[in-house]
């Protein structure tokens, strides 16, 4: 049992990775928005009666609040809530209550929880705290050294990041593989969430940090601006494979396991519906770019694929709507930005030469000193 029963704690980078779990007694509106990584919303009040006492609060002032609050979350409703804090407690007795800023919702689940016996801490400044803890962390992270990972679409970039232990994921954090096709499965992260968890990967990893070239916005969420600054400034290596290379990487990133995860997911007839819907409309959304007559004959090409893929389960018929695609509209797209970067690459080659030169470009920077 903690020794620190029934205090306010301050959130430190320790005490958010060190809870068994976070009890987030916002509501459920406040949580949907973003949370803090691990917590669970067991709210003191629900989203109507937030509101009912947000009015009151800034028609009649802070006391009529309290009491609405009292009254609105009283008796069996009271009961049902804290029995809901004590279920959780439970299970993780150190766990730690937090709410907004740290103020009345939490010390009135802290006092409510008292009443009956069990004493918990609660997070000092709340959730805005938390978050300013999580934030500075990226912020140290873009002052860290850092490597940035380049190449064509298709050189596995990914891959690359995740068979380093200094990778970060943005793409995994952004449940987005970052084109028009990366869109993924299932709900995306708020952009909160997106921060937290990212801020979260960078504490428990070792600089120099490598991450994928990207663009800022991934997906539906955006690379927390002074990490972008400091990727723009760092230095890049450069991939550099064959087109039916990574025109294979292509057909399993954005083809077989795009199919995997939706049947998964969806079931095989749902989820091959949904899977080519996405795909389709993704292509539609390179209107503008690709031109009509070159969005027509891809979108023919990609109709021949699906139904040759679905009587012969062979995702390689893809591979001529696929290989156009990279060759005529992301090559060239990706050779124009690599042009517009005014620092030549630090180093250039093949995959296996690319992870090569990173690992021993991180090691040599840590056996440096230069890195804490």
């Amino acid at each position: 049992m903690s020794s620190n029963k029934g205090e306010q704690l301050t959130p430190t980078l320790d005490r958010l990775k060190g809870a068994s779990l976070l009890i987030d007694v916002r509501a459920p509106i406040e949580f949907a928005q973003g949370a803090l990584p691990g917590a669970i919303n067991l709210p003191l009040m629900d989203n109507d009666e937030r509101a009912l006492v947000g009015t009151c609060h800034r028609e009649k002032g802070g006391d009529a609040a309290l009491r609405l609050g009292h009254q609105l979350v009283n008796g069996a409703l009271k009961e049902s809530r804290v029995e809901a804090w004590r279920e959780a407690l439970s299970r993780h007795p150190d766990a730690l209550i937090y709410c907004a800023r740290g103020g009345q919702r939490s010390g009135i689940a802290q006092q409510w929880l008292a009443e009956t016996g069990l004493e918990v801490s609660r997070l000092k400044g709340g959730f805005k705290a938390a978050r300013r803890t999580l934030m500075s962390l990226t912020e140290q992270a873009a002052e860290a050294p850092s490597l940035v990972i380049a190449g064509l679409t298709g050189c596995a970039k990914t891959d690359m990041i995740k068979a380093l232990d200094s990778g970060i994921d943005l793409e995994g954090h952004a449940r987005h593989k970052g084109s028009s096709f990366g869109r993924q499965p299932g709900q995306p992260p708020t952009q909160i969430n997106f921060e937290h968890a990212l801020a979260m990967d960078l504490a428990a990893r070792r600089a120099p940090y490598v991450f994928e070239d990207e663009s800022r916005r991934i997906g539906s969420v955006e690379i927390p601006l002074p990490l972008w600054q400091g990727l723009c400034a760092a230095p890049r290596v450069l991939i550099e494979m064959p087109l039916e290379w990574r025109l294979a990487q292509i057909r399993r990133d954005y083809i077989d396991d795009l199919w995997t995860q939706y049947r998964q997911s969806y079931g095989p007839w749902l989820g091959w519906s949904l899977m080519r819907r996405q795909l389709i409309s993704a292509l539609v959304r390179l209107r503008k770019r690709l031109g009509n007559a070159r969005l027509e004959r891809l979108l023919q090409l990609q109709q021949q694929a699906f139904e040759t893929h679905v009587t012969t389960d062979d995702s390689q018929a893809h591979d001529g709507w696929l290989s156009p695609l990279l060759s005529e509209y992301y090559d060239p797209m990706y050779h124009y930005q690599l042009r517009q970067n005014e620092h030549e690459p630090a180093f250039t080659g093949t995959w296996q030469e690319v992870l090569a030169f990173v690992r021993e470009a991180v090691d040599q920077q840590r056996r440096s000193g230069d890195v804490e």
